[in-house]
């Protein structure tokens, strides 16, 4: 059992918990959990450490982890608290290998996107990661500007959807858009301004809803590259709706259209 947080194997995975650089060279992530645990492909789990007293509770965690180069590493409730990124963990973790998606491998007559601009909020982008599945999305497009997908917040808040929804990370994502352009995909962008209510335009065709930051939106830029200017009627005195709300919304009426 490992019992002090100078263990070089602790001091790996709280670097990758907080350093996003870390885990970007690793090309890893961070998952705490049972129900995360679970819901890893095999082949793309790397460790697993837990504590003493949740091996205790689900000893089938063994069998999960025999085939690992360290095996299931227990760890003391002091060591797990210093690695766990949740306030109250439930004693178990993994390090799991990211998966890489190419965005043309998506792009087809029947492709339907969703872009962040400049997403801040780690909870909203992985509701969002997980809303996509649903609605049947074939691949969230973010930039340099967007909170880290493989953050931990954003990785709880995906609810295991991480695992399977592409997410594709664009250095220059003005370009990216240009590209989806010319490949006849239409691309929306959800502003207030020059805008059309949202549930008058036709998605069946390749759709890329554009979704910008919670406070400023979309920039100049990205409003310029557009194709169609879409909103979501509102009542009352409300400005404006949550990222992962707004986008809820229109996926799920482009889902809609299209007979999902």
């Amino acid at each position: 059992m490992i019992t002090s947080t100078s263990n070089e194997r602790i001091k790996w995975v709280s670097r990758l918990q907080t350093l996003r650089k870390e885990r970007d060279i690793q090309e890893v992530f961070v998952t705490e959990g049972m129900r995360m645990l679970r819901e890893v492909p095999k082949d793309r789990l790397l460790s697993c450490f837990c504590t003493e007293s949740f091996l205790r509770r689900y000893p089938w965690i063994e069998d999960t982890a025999n085939r690992l180069e360290h095996g299931l590493e227990l760890v003391s409730d002091k060591v797990f608290d210093k690695i766990s990124d949740t306030k109250t963990p439930q004693g178990v973790l993994a390090v799991v290998k990211r998966e890489h998606f190419v965005l043309d491998n998506y792009i087809n007559d029947k492709s339907f996107f969703v872009i962040l601009e400049n997403i801040q909020d780690p909870g909203n982008l992985g509701t969002i990661v997980r809303m996509s599945e649903a609605a049947g999305v074939d691949a969230v497009i973010t930039g340099s500007g967007t909170v880290d997908v493989y953050n931990p917040k954003t990785i709880r808040s995906s609810m295991g959807s991480i695992y399977r929804m592409p997410v594709i990370y664009s250095e220059d994502l003005l370009s990216t858009v240009e590209k989806l352009k010319n490949k006849s995909i239409n691309i929306f962008a959800a502003t207030l301004d020059d805008s059309t209510k949202y549930y008058s335009c036709d998605y069946k065709k390749p759709t890329a809803f554009v979704i910008g930051n919670e406070g400023n939106g979309l920039t100049d830029e990205m409003i310029a590259l557009s194709d169609f200017n879409i909103n979501i009627p509102m009542s009352g005195e409300v400005e404006s709706l949550n990222a992962a709300v707004a986008t809820s919304i229109l996926c799920f009426e482009a889902a809609r259209q299209r007979g999902k």
